[in-house]
């Protein structure tokens, strides 16, 4: 199937166009020369039979005029008048087109010796031949025409086969093969020089991404060692027996904050990655949902908030469990962090996860920008990466994610896990 806006399209509507144009001059310059041979011919016959005729009658003035299947002449002596037909009677002297009823006739009229001498061909055979040949010509230039498109097809499909391979080998091309290159592939000098070119592309992008990974090892590790140091001193915090219950509280929180940014940090590192045919094993979407209504229930303090949470077990995923705690985590956050009173409701099912809070809302229009990455309302605080990295997460294993919002009202968000 032909696509209309396709350089094989182009090409083979171009060959159609050169080829019905070629074959129209062609068939017009071939009728007309045949139509002139014709008509030449015609004409020499007519002056060589009143040439004839007219020798004849000089030597005996009782010569008949000719008068065959094809020929029918007429003489007029001066002052005379006779049975000459008057669409004759009226030509002067040369050669005319002359119809007479069904019949057409190229006419002859000569004066000679005071005496015109008038004869008649009929062309109406001759006619219709031409008109079986410009038929025969309309046949021919309609196959050129066809045969055009047809080479042209044939012609554009061998010249865009190596840009169609090309295209298939990037997109298939994993990156760890992007070293190898494209340009060998190739003999076509064009196709060669489009291969260079996303050779040279593939390893600026290559190089950008290994500074990429670099970066990100040396960030996680730095922030390991950190948080290493901030859990170890958690650990003999906790081990002081100096510390009061409020105190231990406090240093309690502060080692689950060291523990959820690790996992945090291990998280991002993961959706940084660009090969990401691995999701992960199993996880059971219920024990995220119970664990991180349980690490930011802290966010309500003494708001008059009603928790209503419902789980099923029976939800298991194929995805990594830090990506699925950071998705449940920031819908959570964000539905106790913006609810001042009323209801946070979590149900959870075999296939979908819905949060629904009483909440501040959002506006209508800023409903459609709310999973763009450093979105923020306008009485929200933060990064605004809260939502971004959610639609991220349900991107990554082709999840669905709906947010409903109605300002001052509450919000709801959706999200449906792919079977």
């Amino acid at each position: 199937m032909l696509r209309l806006h396709s350089l094989r399209t182009r090409v083979a509507l171009y060959f159609a166009a050169f080829g019905a144009l070629l074959s129209l001059v062609m068939a017009l310059m071939m009728y007309q020369s045949a139509h002139d041979l014709s008509v030449r011919l015609v004409d020499e016959t007519l002056t060589a039979e009143l040439d004839d005729y007219v020798a004849r009658r000089g030597r005996n003035p009782l010569s008949i005029p000719p008068s065959t299947v094809t020929l029918q002449g007429y003489v007029r002596e001066a002052g005379e008048t006779d049975d000459v037909p008057d669409y004759l009677s009226r030509l002067p002297p040369g050669r005319h087109e002359v119809r007479v009823g069904n019949l057409s006739y190229r006419a002859a009229v000569l004066d000679r010796d005071n005496a015109r001498y008038y004869l008649l061909y009929d062309i109406s055979l001759k006619l219709k031949r031409e008109q079986r040949f410009a038929q025969q010509l309309s046949i021919v230039s309609v196959a050129m025409t066809l045969l055009s498109a047809l080479l042209g097809i044939l012609l554009s499909s061998a010249v865009v086969a190596p840009v169609r391979d090309l295209a298939a080998q990037v997109q298939l091309r994993r990156p760890e093969e992007w070293d190898r290159p494209l340009a060998e592939s190739f003999h076509d000098r064009e196709i060669e020089e489009l291969a260079g070119v996303f050779d040279r592309q593939l390893s600026r992008m290559r190089a950008f991404m290994e500074r990429e990974r670099a970066f990100g090892a040396d960030m996680s590790h730095e922030l390991r060692t950190a948080l290493a140091v901030i859990l170890s001193a958690t650990e003999v915090l906790l081990d002081d027996d100096r510390l009061s219950d409020k105190q231990k509280a406090r240093v309690q929180r502060i080692e689950r904050a060291a523990r959820d940014m690790a996992e945090l940090g291990t998280a991002l590192l993961l959706m940084a990655r660009e090969d990401h045919a691995q999701p992960g094993g199993g996880c059971q979407v219920a024990a995220v949902v119970e664990e991180a209504v349980e690490k930011q229930h802290l966010l309500l303090g003494s708001k008059p908030v009603t928790v209503e949470v419902k789980t099923d077990p029976a939800l298991i995923v194929t995805a990594d469990c830090g990506l699925v705690d950071i998705l449940v985590s920031n819908l959570v956050r964000n539905a106790f962090s913006y609810t001042d009173a009323g209801r946070v409701t979590i149900h959870q099912d075999s296939h979908s996860l819905v949060i629904s809070d009483t909440g501040r809302g959002l506006p209508g229009d800023a409903i459609d920008q709310a999973f763009l990455r450093h979105f923020r309302d306008i009485s929200s605080s933060g990064a605004g990466i809260g939502l971004s990295l959610v639609k991220r997460i349900c991107d990554r294993y082709g999840w669905q994610v709906r947010l409903e919002s109605r300002e001052q009202q509450g919000t709801t968000v959706t999200v449906v896990f792919a079977h």
